[in-house]
């Protein structure tokens, strides 16, 4: 599977890691865009073909084949910061939402699983989703090593007065959410165009950071719940004289 690391701080920094399914050249992609999401929110490349992880699993279905990994990767940890245990019922995806739960049927013999998303793969041709070897063993493909499958996400699961119920988070990107629009090494230069902003979005402030020694002051704009909303007014400041826009989160 392909464990990303969850770090950002460069205009387009590139990682370049050794998938573990086997030797798989990958590397993340870090963008002013990108650069506040998690890591395994963020867009990647594996042998030169980049994935864009979904940000809403509703609706999505998909039928291919299915694989599964164990001994191997048992203990080490998955894409999103978790322990693999080749036990549970869990399985890796190359787009879906991390935590999303799917349900998983074997066309060749009609069985069922749920399994919970929580790393990314497979990266071999034709297959879709790399179920972990209980998950396999339930499913009946262990010994056969693939099978075809037809997969249906979920949600994210809940109990409700002890019946199990999938869901969709209100909102996939909800948080908060601001707009960089410059950086200044003048801080009476950066409050000025805060406070010019201000009047028009409601909210900018400046915030001090430090980068090769030298004191620069940030300023940021609005305060929106969505990085969708975020993302349509930094386009918005970019198309109205500020090029260098882009979103970043909230502490």
């Amino acid at each position: 599977m392909l464990h990303i690391f969850r770090w950002s701080a460069y205009l387009l920094l590139t990682l370049v890691l050794v998938n573990c399914g086997g030797g798989h050249t990958s590397r993340v992609i870090d963008t002013p865009e990108t650069r506040e999401l998690k890591g395994w929110q963020k867009p990647y490349e594996v042998d030169g073909k980049r994935y864009q992880p979904l940000r809403n699993h509703q609706g999505f279905t998909q039928r291919g084949i299915a694989s599964w990994y164990g001994p191997k990767f048992h203990g080490r940890k998955t894409s999103n910061g978790e322990t693999y245990d080749m036990y549970g019922f869990s399985a890796a995806h190359k787009t879906l939402p991390m935590g999303i739960y799917v349900k998983v049927t074997h066309l060749g013999n009609g069985r069922q699983i749920t399994v919970r998303i929580n790393d990314r793969g497979p990266f071999v041709a034709g297959r879709i989703i790399d179920l972990s070897y209980g998950a396999a063993k339930k499913l009946g493909i262990v010994d056969s090593g693939t099978a075809e499958v037809q997969l249906v996400a979920l949600g994210y699961r809940k109990k409700d007065h002890g019946q199990v119920k999938y869901q969709a988070p209100v909102n996939y990107d909800s948080g908060s959410f601001a707009v960089q629009i410059g950086a200044f090494s003048s801080p009476e230069n950066a409050h000025r165009l805060a406070a010019k902003m201000e009047k028009s979005y409601g909210k900018a402030v400046v915030a001090k950071g430090v980068v090769n020694g030298q004191d620069l002051f940030r300023v940021r704009v609005g305060d929106f719940d969505s990085l969708e909303k975020a993302e349509a007014a930094a386009n918005n400041l970019a198309a109205g004289g500020f090029p260098g826009s882009y979103v970043v989160a909230f502490d």
